[in-house]
Formats: C-alpha cells, structure tokens, sequence
C-alpha cells in the first residue's frame, strides 16, 4: 500500500510540475485542479511508455496531440515538458536511455503533427474570410471590408497580400513583428527579399508557380531573416485568389515555426551523438559506414580504427563511474583533435570503446597508422579527473578493406578481430588486419566449435605407433595416437587440433573417447601379445586434473578388462613438475592401481631432479629434439653435446629404475647410436609409421608364431 502511495505521490508532483511550467506563457482554459489530473492521466500513459518490448510510437505522438487540444501550445510549452520529462525523477530513469529518446522524439512529433494541423485548419478559415472580404471589398461593401481588416489585423499568425509581382501589396502586424520592420516598410517589396539568401529562389518560385495558374494551396518551411539579421523559420502556406474583375492575388500565411525546428534539430543532433561525450554515436557511425559501403566506386576503399581503453574497468572499479565518465570526456575530446586533421568520423560506440572512420584510408600523411599512432599519442599524458592524475592508454585494430563485396558485418569482425590482436600483443599497441591469419583463426573457431559434435559422430580414429625393443627388435608396446578425419578437410594430425581441444576443454571428452579404445584395442591384443606388451595414451594437463580422473580411468579398465600394468599414461614433464608443484594426488592413486606412469617431453621443461624421484613414474621418454642429433642420413657426424644429455638422461632413468624410450628414431645409426648408450625403447619412422589395428595384429601375430 505504502509502494501505491509513493508512485502516486511522485505522479501528483510530476503533474504539478508541469502544470506550472506550461502555464506560464499559455492560457489554458482549465482550473488549476483540472490541469494538474488531466496532466496527471498524460504522466500515466508516458511511464508506461518505457516498459520493456516494441516502443508504442503511436501512443507517445498522441500523448504530443493531447498537449495541443488542451490549447498547450505556448511558443515554450513543448521545450519545457520535454525538459521535465528528462528531469523529474518520475520520467528521467524510466526505461532504457534509447527509450527515454523514443519517448521525447516521438511525443514532439505528435505535437508538431497536431499544432500544424489545427494551425492549417485556422489558415483555411482565415483564407476563406480573407477572400471573401477581399471579393466584397471589390463591390464596396464597408461591412466586408471591415470585417477582412479585423481579420487581418488581428490574426496570431503572419499574413501578407502579395500582387502578380509578388510585391507586398498588405502586411498584418504579426509578420511585421516576426521579420523586425513596420508593415509599411514590407509593402511594395517582394516577399523573396526578406528570405534567407539561401532560401530566397524558393520563396519566389513558390509564388510564381501559384500566380501562373496553380490552384492548390502550395505549403513550404522556408528561413527568413528579421531586421537584425537573426534565422526566423517560416511555414509558408501560399493560396491564390482572385478580383472580380480577374486580377489575381496570392495570400501568404506565415507560421512562426523557429521554436519548433530548433527542438527538431536538437532532438535529432541527440539522436545521433552520445550524450556523454559529443561524439557521433554508433547509430551514426553504422549509418556514415552504410553511405560508405553503398558507393558505386569498384575501386573505393573503407577504413577504420578500432579503439579500447586498455583496463579501463579498473578506474571505474577504482574510483567510481563519476570519474570514469570524465575519463571517457577527456579522452573523447583527445581523439577528436587529434585526428580532426583526417577529416576522420570519431565515434563512440559504447563503453570504452571508440572508433575513427575513414573513407580514404590510405590519403598520403594521414592514413590509418596515422590516425592510430596520433591517437596514441594522445592519450600519453595523464589525465586530470576530479583532482586525480590517471594514466590511459588504448590498444587499436586497424582494418583497411575494399568496399566490394563488403558488409559491415564483415568489417566490425575484422575490426574486432584485430583489436583482440593488439591486446594480445600487450597495452598502448596498435595492429593491422592480415586476411591470412584472420582466416586461419577462423578454421580454428570453427574446428572448436565442431569438435564436441565430432567426437559424437565418430569423426575421430586412434592409430598405433610401435614402441620397439632396441635389445630384442621386438614391441615392446605402442602409443595410441589421435586422428580427426573430417568430413571436409580430410585427416587432420593431432598438432592441428590436440591445442585447440586443450584451450576449449574439448579434450577432456576426446581424451576419454582415445582411452577407452585404446584399451578396448589393447585387451583384444592380449591373446597374441607378449606378457609385457602395453599401450600408451596421451594424458592432457587438463584430464589430469580433472577431479574424477582416477575413477574415469578404474571404470574404462573395468569395461575393457585391460590389466591395469598393460595401461601406461604418458604426461608431459611440464604438466608434473615446476620449481614449487606439488605431485598431483592421481599419480599416486594410478599407481597404486597398477597403472604405469610415464613422462613424454623429457628435458625441454623444467627438469628438478630431485623432485623426479618422488613421483610415481616407470618410463621417461627423451625428447626427439635430442635424438635429432645423432647421427641421421643427412648428417653423419654426431653432435657430442646431445649424445652426452642422452647419455645422462638414460644413467639417471635407470638409477632410478625407469624405462627409458627415445622417440623420434629415424635411421639404423640412431638406433644403434641409443642401443649402445642403454636406452631400452625406440620409437619413430624408422621402426614404423603410425597405422590401424589391423597392421599392428599382423606384426604381433608374426612375433608370436616365432
């Protein structure tokens, strides 16, 4: 009940509010009690104006008509409801910001609409009795004639008779008082000559196209200039009459219309720029880039700078929004002078982001980059908000396209593209738009957002890499290695996509998919494999920490009925080890299952040897990069420096009691080069490439039968 009270309370007093500011200068033929409930009705319908959904317009315009037909039609009246709508509490934080300017655009509208049509009805009734006196004046009839010149003297609106000259044969006092001079000063002149040089050929045709047969009224809005020089805008209605005795006459009516255009303009300057800072708003902005993108030219060309503040959510966080808005102020007014040379659009286009448009990006001395570098530079010194010095700085993507073919759609996702790339690359920086790494970033989204349906359909096959004893030349056990045959670009190795499933989580779903066939495929094998044969899967940094690792891996073995001693997951060194880690939980719980641990990558991340003793791992696998170095068929002499890191790797591994496998083994002498330094395992090209389940059968029945 206290809530119903209260938006009562704020109604009356909105009602009350207005009331007193439009009964100033304007008689309204209703008691003060009856104005403040009939405005009261009027305040009702606009809050309910800026609810959410599909803006009323209609509504809203005959909100405007109903100010009119309560005779609300002082020369102030509109400016001033539309300055209470935006200032009282009832009306100012209504709705959405572009709803508040729907509201105010549209009731003005209605307004307008209303007082042009009762002022046309008032000129049609004016017109006739001007007539009509005219034609009994011409019979000399006193009566007439009196009644005409009361008519016309007293009419509100500017009158003048004009001859077949167009020169000024009568003038009432309100167009005298509306152009600064006397009515006699206006008679005898053409009525052109008190128009705006701009304007004056227009009056004149005007009533040159009346007089010369036209017999519709002719209405125009036309700039006049007063005595002084100062605008005057004028809604001319021009009506022929004629003399018994045929000669012909035009009569002009001129509404005094000043008031209403300034509001127009100011409404329309409002419904284009941000009210914050001035600038073009985004409204305008898309609307100049649409005129750019629509010319004719083939080879015309359209570009822009895409500008955001780098950590601007800081000083909002920091300080408040007071002294962010004056931040936003500062350097709105920065970027505009500092390109204005360019003859550039400066936008704001929300937030703290902003753009300059260009439509001759490459102009010699103030192309793009120079747009972007002045801007930055701009934005160096400190700026000084509410006794406060603060540091700003932006990061700029700069898009330079031809316009064929293009939609702005395409440019706002370049441009937004490569603002996203000068972030990356760090603050105060700009970057250029490359189409090439565009498109590949965009097969990139694209395979992410696919991959999570792929695994669903099947997409996805495992193929088997041998892990050869280099005692024996026997398996020792194979790597499961994923592959993504999709349906449109073919068979896509895992460093295409395996980065891609880490960044979006989409590994964790892939990851669970390779071990479960994996083992399914290794617990097939195990009728004709050797006792020791094991299979190994990729273990992502991601998968290992999920929660429910240890239990996902307990289930698959469960399903398969793989042996827990036959499963090796292999880990990266980084994704384990670090100056300060800790070893993760699973590790130690996989173990204890039975499950053999092993670290890929051995020696490119941070090797603490110490640490390495306390982890559960059976198998370190050298990093190829070192095995590149021994002796291949392009090179025969072998780099001392990594068969000496090998040599090390391989004494520390079996210190410890660790399997050691080196992978990347391309040629017989590296094979031999690794059996003579103890490494136990080999793996690479020249013990076999990677290949379905049905090639590793054969090779493993083959070794079974001997």
């Amino acid at each position: 009940m206290a809530r119903g009270s209260a938006v009562d309370g704020r109604r009356t007093r909105f009602a009350e509010r207005w009331a007193r500011a439009v009964t100033d200068e304007t008689y309204v033929p209703m008691s003060s009690d009856e104005l403040v409930r009939y405005l009261a009705g009027l305040a009702d319908r606009i809050v309910a104006l800026h609810a959410p959904g599909e803006f009323p317009a209609e509504e809203a315009r005959q909100i405007g008509a109903a100010l009119v037909h309560a005779n609300i039609t002082g020369p102030i009246g509109l400016g001033r409801t539309l300055a209470l709508l935006a200032d009282d509490p009832l009306t100012a934080r209504a709705g959405t910001a572009k709803r508040r300017l729907e509201v105010q655009s549209a009731l003005a509208d209605g307004f307008a609409a209303a007082l042009r049509d009762r002022t046309l009805a008032e000129q049609e009734s004016i017109r006739l009795a001007l007539v009509d006196a005219r034609r009994q004046a011409e019979k000399a009839l006193s009566a007439s004639q009196a009644r005409f010149q009361a008519v016309f003297a007293e009419a509100a609106i500017g009158m003048a008779v004009l001859d077949a000259q167009r020169r000024v044969v009568d003038a009432n006092q309100a167009l005298a008082d509306m152009l600064g001079h006397a009515p006699t000063d206006l008679t005898g002149h053409d009525l052109g000559e008190y128009a705006h040089p701009e304007d004056a050929d227009a009056v004149r045709s005007a009533v040159d196209g009346l007089l010369s047969g036209g017999s519709a009224p002719v209405q125009v809005e036309r700039r006049f200039a007063d005595a002084d020089g100062a605008l005057v805008w004028g809604r001319v209605t021009l009506s022929a009459i004629e003399t018994p005795a045929g000669q012909p006459y035009a009569v002009a009516m001129i509404e005094d219309i000043t008031e209403r255009r300034l509001l127009e303009l100011r409404l329309e300057y409002q419904a284009w720029h941000d009210p914050l800072t001035g600038l073009a708003n985004r409204e305008l902005f898309f609307a100049r880039l649409g005129e750019l993108l629509s010319t004719p030219d083939p080879d015309a060309r359209v570009g822009l700078c895409y500008l955001d503040l780098d950590g601007f959510k800081v000083i909002n966080d920091s300080f408040g929004h007071e002294i962010g808005d004056g931040v936003l102020v500062a350097v709105a007014q920065r970027l505009d002078l500092a390109v204005r040379r360019s003859g550039g659009l400066v936008a704001r286009m929300g937030g703290d982001e902003f753009v300059i448009l260009l439509d001759k990006p490459t102009a010699p001395d103030m192309d793009l980059t120079w747009c972007a570098e002045q801007a930055l530079t701009a934005l160096r010194p400190a700026v000084r908000v509410g006794g406060r010095e603060l540091t700003v700085s932006a990061s700029i993507g700069i898009v330079d396209r031809p316009i064929a073919g293009l939609t702005t759609a395409d440019l706002m996702q370049a441009a937004d593209t490569t603002l996203y790339w000068a972030k990356s690359d760090g603050r105060g920086r700009w970057a250029v738009f490359d189409p090439d790494r565009h498109a590949r970033e965009v097969a990139r989204y694209t395979l992410a957002a696919t991959m999570p349906a792929a695994v669903e359909h099947g997409e996805f096959v495992v193929e088997y890499q041998p892990l050869v004893s280099l005692e024996s030349d026997r398996l020792w056990g194979v790597e499961a290695l994923v592959r993504w045959r999709h349906p449109q670009l073919g068979l896509l190795p895992p460093d295409q996509f395996i980065n891609l499933a880490e960044e979006t989580g989409a590994i964790v779903p892939l990851g669970r998919w390779v071990l479960q066939s994996a083992c399914a495929q290794a617990q097939a094998w195990q009728a004709i494999a050797g006792p020791d044969f094991r299979v190994s899967v990729n273990l992502a940094v991601r998968q290992a920490h999920e929660q429910d690792l240890t239990e996902e891996v307990a289930a698959v073995l469960r399903d398969t009925g793989l042996p827990a001693d036959r499963l090796v997951l292999e880990l990266t060194e980084s994704a384990i080890m670090g100056p300060a880690a800790e070893p993760l939980r699973a590790l130690h719980t996989l173990a204890e299952m039975g499950v053999r641990l092993a670290i890929d990558d051995f020696g490119t991340g941070y090797s603490n040897l110490a640490y390495l003793r306390e982890l559960p791992v059976h198998a370190l696998k050298i990093a190829g990069s070192f095995v590149s170095g021994t002796p291949t068929a392009r090179r025969t002499s072998t780099d001392p420096v990594d068969e000496r890191i090998v040599a090390t790797l391989v004494e520390l591994a079996h210190a410890l009691d660790l399997t050691v496998i080196a992978e990347g083994v391309e040629t017989d002498e590296q094979a031999a080069r690794l059996r003579a330094i103890g490494c136990d395992v080999g793996q690479g090209w020249h013990f076999a490439r990677p290949s379905g389940p049905a090639a590793i059968t054969a090779r493993l029945a083959a070794e079974h039968h001997r």
